[in-house]
């Protein structure tokens, strides 16, 4: 489980000491922890493997949109200390599919749930982000699947 290899990871960064690592991990463990709360009214306490990718994709566009921030505000030292983040939190993601992978697992999924056409388009999301959580960027997806089914 990711959680366990977080916990494991964080032990270690902590003996070697890893600060910025130890810092961005204590992050990912207390946005997961967040969620964990947060789903407790729907019963789905703790929240499932999916859901942890969903909030470590989440970590990263956030520092991403940050670096652009600190870029067009003079501060590359700021922007430095986020892109070291965000290469932390992407070792525990999996592997990024490409455009094409991308576009392969849309027509995919497009065929299995019979979608006809843009009313469709939630449905086929909703299927691509439980089956490929943290393999892609959801953003440029939903555009690709809303050009596929028009």
């Amino acid at each position: 489980m990711l959680r366990d290899k977080l916990n494991a990871d964080l032990k270690e960064a902590m003996r070697a000491g890893e600060k910025a690592r130890v810092g961005t991990i204590r992050l990912i463990t207390s946005a997961i922890k967040s969620a964990d709360i947060e789903a407790r009214p729907s019963g789905k306490d703790p929240v499932s493997e999916a859901e942890i990718l969903s909030v470590m994709a989440k970590m990263i566009k956030q520092r991403r949109d940050s670096i652009e921030q600190f870029n067009a505000g003079g501060r590359p030292e700021l922007a430095a200390a986020e892109a070291a983040e965000i290469s932390v939190i992407e070792g525990y993601m999996p592997k990024q599919m490409s455009d094409a992978e991308v576009e392969t697992a849309a027509k995919a999924v497009i065929a299995e749930s019979g979608a006809a056409g843009v009313k469709d388009m939630g449905k086929v999301m909703a299927a691509m982000k439980d089956k490929y959580a943290g393999a892609m960027d959801f953003g440029k997806a939903s555009g690709l699947v809303k050009k596929l089914l028009t």
